[in-house]
C-alpha cells in the first residue's frame, strides 16, 4: 500500500459556505461525418451499419437532479466526501454507485473524497479486502485524497465517549437481549417502551464501569456502552443506542490493544467530523440514522457535516452476498469471487467490463432517492453501448470447419489490409492472410440448401469479409461417428472476364491457416449465462404486504436490541419469511459490504428448505458457463493485444501515477464480429495460450431472464 497517500495528508480546515455559481453546459458539435473509403474494382461494397449512440456523460448526475440539490443546499469553497466501507468483504455492483457519487460529486465540485475503511469491527475484517477495496476505486479511475481508517481515530473515540459519559449523554448497560427487546416494545416494537434500569445510574458510576469494560472485567454482551438519546421518540435510531460494546478479537491494524470497540453509530459522524466532511452521502436505508447523526455531534460540540441520503442500487437476479458466494465456491459452480460470472467488481473486472462502462451506467440511471432496481439486460445494453464506440473489431469462429478452396494454388496467399473498425479510423487498421485454407464457423454451412438461408451450402456462394470475390461450395465430408462436417470443397467465385461482379446475398467471417503468419490464433473461449435460473411462475405474484413496525438499520450486531424478525421476499421463485438473525443484523449501505436480508434472500439459494434439508442449487443455472476449446482468431489479436488497454482509460491507463490497479489482460478487448464483445482472461499465458471471456453479446439474447 502507498505509504506515501496513507495517513499523511494534512486535514483541511473547516469548509465555508459560499454562493452557489451556476454553469453552462456548452453545446456539443455534431461530428463532421468521414468520407467513405475508396471501393476496389469488382470488390463487393462493405455492408451499411448503425452508428450507436454515444455513452452517458458520467458526470451528468452531478449537473442536475438529486445531486445538484444537494450541493445547493449547502454550496462549499471546498467540498469534502468520504467512500467508508468496511474491510470485510469484496465490492460489488451496488458499490460502483456509492463510488461513483461520492469521489464524484467531490471530484465534479473541485473537492476532494476520502478513502475510509469502517473497521470497527474485527470479527469480519481481512487485509486482502482492504487490498482489493484499493483498488477497485483506483480501477474505476479514482484517487482517494488520504486513505484513513476509523481505528485511526480509536484513542479520540474512547477520549469521546468519556466525555459524553461525563456529560450525562451514555450511560453502561447490563441489561440482556430479551430485556432489552421488552424496553423497547417487545415484538415489532408495538408495546409501551420505557427506560432501561441502568439510564439513571449517576455518571461517575458509568465512567468506572465503561473503564471497567476497556480493562477486561466483563465477557462480550455483558455491559455495552449507549447513548442516552429519546427512548420515546417515533424514530428507532433514536433508541439509546450502542455506542461501545466488547468484542474478544484482535484487529487488523491495533492488535490486542482494545477489548472495546466503537460502534458504527458512534463513530460515522466523529470520523466524518474529524475529517471536514461537507456532504456526508449515503443509501437512503440510513435516512433514519440522520437524527442519532445530528445528535451526536451537538451533543459532543463538534463540527456537524451535512448527511443526505440517495437510493441503492440493485441488480436482478444475482449473487451478492458474501455467504452464498462462498457456498457457490465451495460447491465448485464458480471459481472464487472474481468469477466472471459473478457481479462482484473484481468479477466485472475479469469478465473485461471497462471501469468507464460502470460509470457511465450508473449516471445513466441517475441519481434520486428511489431505489434502481435494474434487470440484468439493461446493465449488459449499457455495456454494449459503451463498447461499441471503445473497442476494435476481429473476426473470431467459435466451432471452426476447414473451407479448401480447390481453384486456388497450394501456395495462394493475399495480404488484406482490414480496420480495426470502421467507424474508428483512428484504430487503424491491420494485414491478414488469405489463402487455400479458411476457417468458417459451422453455423455458416448447411448440408441442405433453402431458400430462406443465405450463407454457404452445397452450390451455393458467400461473401468473405474483405475479400474481393465469393466461395462458392461444392462439397463436404462428415466424421462417420459423430456425424459432423469436418471439411468443405469450394471454388473461389471470380466473375469472368467482361462480366459484372455479382454480390453474394451475405458475409461471414473467416479465418485463413497461413504458417508464415502463425494463422490461426488458437483460443478457449467461454460464453457465461445468468447464474440464476429465471422466475418461475410463482414469482410473479405480488408478496403479501405485511404490517411491521418503524423501520430499523442494524450494523454488525451493534445494537443487540434491534428487532431480529425480518420479512423477506424472493423474486426467484417464491415468497419467503424467515427468521434470520445473521442476516438481518447484516449491513445495509455501502459501508458495510454485506449487503442487506433482503438481498440475502433475493439471491433465493439456501433459504428453501426441502425435506429438513437445505435447496442450494435449487436456483442456480448449473450451465450458466458455456465453454468452445477449439475456437480461432484472426491475427490481427497480436496487435490488439500490445496496444492494450481498449480502452485506455480509469485505472487502466498506462503509466497511471499512483495506481495500483495495473492494466491486466482483460483489458485486451474487442469485438468478435456477429458474435459477441470478448476480452481476454487471466489463464491466458504469454507463450500461446489464450483463453477468451465473453463479455457481452452483440444483441441482447433472445429469450433471456432477469
Amino acid at each position: 500500500m502507498d505509504s506515501n497517500m496513507e495517513n499523511t495528508a494534512t486535514l483541511p480546515e473547516r469548509p465555508k459556505n459560499t454562493k452557489d455559481k451556476s454553469k453552462k453546459a456548452k453545446a456539443e458539435k455534431k461530428p463532421a461525418k468521414e468520407p467513405q473509403a475508396s471501393k476496389p474494382d469488382n470488390a463487393p461494397p462493405p455492408p451499411k451499419e448503425k452508428v450507436p449512440s454515444a455513452p452517458v456523460d458520467p458526470d451528468s448526475m452531478f449537473k442536475e437532479g438529486f445531486l445538484a440539490s444537494v450541493y445547493r443546499e449547502k454550496p462549499s469553497e471546498r467540498v469534502i466526501t468520504r467512500f467508508p466501507p468496511e474491510p470485510n468483504g469484496f465490492l460489488h455492483i451496488g458499490h460502483s454507485k456509492a463510488i461513483a457519487i461520492n469521489f464524484g460529486f467531490a471530484r465534479h465540485y473541485g473537492g476532494d473524497c476520502y478513502l475510509r475503511y469502517d473497521d470497527t469491527n474485527p470479527e469480519a475484517e481481512d487485509e486482502r479486502y482492504v487490498r482489493s477495496i484499493r483498488e477497485m476505486v483506483e480501477w474505476l479511475g479514482f484517487r482517494p485524497f488520504a486513505i484513513t481508517y476509523s481505528s485511526d481515530y480509536f484513542d479520540e473515540l474512547y477520549r469521546l465517549a468519556e466525555d459524553l459519559i461525563g456529560r450525562d449523554g451514555a450511560y453502561v448497560c447490563h441489561c440482556t437481549d430479551a430485556e432489552l427487546k421488552l424496553h423497547r416494545g417487545g415484538e415489532n416494537n408495538r408495546g409501551p417502551r420505557y427506560a432501561c434500569p441502568h439510564r439513571t445510574r449517576p455518571t461517575e458510576e458509568s465512567l468506572d464501569e465503561f473503564r471497567a469494560m476497556r480493562d477486561g472485567k466483563y465477557k462480550p454482551k455483558e455491559a455495552f456502552l449507549r447513548m442516552k438519546q429519546d427512548i420515546h421518540s417515533g424514530n428507532t435510531r433514536m433508541w439509546d443506542l450502542a455506542a461501545y460494546r466488547i468484542l474478544n478479537k484482535a484487529h487488523h491494524r491495533t492488535g490486542d490493544k482494545w477489548r472495546i470497540y466503537p460502534t458504527y453509530d458512534f463513530t460515522h459522524c466523529i470520523a466524518d467530523s474529524k475529517e471536514s466532511i461537507t456532504h456526508s452521502l449515503c443509501t437512503t436505508e440510513f435516512e433514519t440514522s440522520r437524527e442519532s447523526y445530528e445528535w451526536l455531534c451537538d451533543a459532543l460540540d463538534i463540527y456537524k457535516p451535512m448527511q443526505r441520503e440517495y437510493g441503492r442500487l440493485k441488480i436482478e437476479g444475482t449473487v451478492l452476498s458474501k455467504r452464498l458466494i462462498q457456498k457457490l465456491i465451495e460447491a465448485n459452480v464458480v471459481r472464487d469471487f472474481d468469477d466472471p460470472q459473478l457481479f462482484t467488481l473484481v468479477g466485472l473486472r475479469r469478465r473485461g467490463v471497462p471501469p468507464g462502462a460502470i460509470l457511465s451506467f450508473v449516471s445513466e440511471l441517475g441519481v434520486s432517492t428511489a431505489t434502481s432496481e435494474i434487470q440484468i439486460v439493461r446493465f449488459e445494453a449499457s455495456i454494449r453501448r459503451y463498447l461499441e464506440q471503445t473497442v476494435p473489431r476481429l473476426m473470431l469462429i467459435l466451432d471452426p470447419i476447414p473451407v479448401i478452396i480447390d481453384d486456388l494454388p497450394e501456395d495462394h496467399l493475399e495480404e488484406i489490409e482490414v480496420p480495426f473498425s470502421p467507424k474508428h479510423p483512428e484504430f487503424g487498421t491491420h494485414v491478414v492472410p488469405f489463402t487455400r485454407t479458411v476457417f468458417i464457423d459451422r453455423s455458416d454451412f448447411r448440408e441442405v440448401d433453402s431458400k430462406d438461408y443465405f450463407r454457404l451450402a452445397p452450390g451455393k456462394a458467400v461473401g468473405l469479409l474483405k475479400v474481393p470475390f465469393p466461395i462458392r461450395a461444392t462439397a463436404f465430408t462428415k466424421d462417420p461417428e459423430s456425424g459432423l462436417v469436418v471439411e468443405v470443397r469450394a471454388t473461389y467465385d471470380r466473375p469472368k472476364e467482361g462480366e459484372p461482379f455479382k454480390k453474394p446475398k451475405t458475409y461471414i467471417q473467416w479465418v485463413a491457416a497461413s504458417a508464415k503468419h502463425n494463422s490461426p490464433v488458437k483460443a478457449e473461449v467461454r460464453f457465461f449465462h445468468n447464474l440464476l435460473n429465471p422466475p418461475t411462475a410463482a414469482s410473479t405474484k405480488p408478496p403479501k404486504k405485511e404490517k411491521k413496525g418503524p423501520k430499523t438499520t442494524t450494523k454488525d450486531g451493534d445494537d443487540p436490541a434491534q428487532p431480529t424478525t425480518t420479512t423477506i421476499t424472493t423474486t426467484i421463485t417464491t415468497t419467503l419469511e424467515i427468521n434470520d438473525t445473521a442476516a438481518a443484523a447484516e449491513e445495509q449501505d455501502e459501508r458495510r459490504i454485506p449487503i442487506t436480508a433482503d438481498e440475502e434472500a433475493t439471491d433465493g439459494l439456501d433459504e428453501v428448505k426441502e425435506d429438513g434439508k437445505t435447496a442450494f442449487l435449487k436456483d442456480i443455472n448449473l450451465n450458466s458457463e458455456e465453454i468452445f476449446p477449439n475456437a480461432v482468431v484472426e491475427i490481427g489479436l497480436d496487435e490488439v493485444r500490445r496496444r492494450a488497454p481498449w480502452p485506455e482509460e480509469g485505472g487502466e491507463r498506462k503509466g497511471a501515477a499512483g495506481t495500483n490497479a495495473a492494466a491486466g489482460p482483460e483489458t485486451v478487448r474487442f469485438q468478435g464480429l456477429r458474435v459477441a464483445y470478448f476480452c481476454m482472461d487471466q489463464e491466458s499465458s504469454v507463450d500461446g495460450k489464450v483463453v477468451l471471456n465473453r463479455i457481452v453479446g452483440i444483441k441482447e439474447d433472445a429469450g433471456k431472464g432477469v
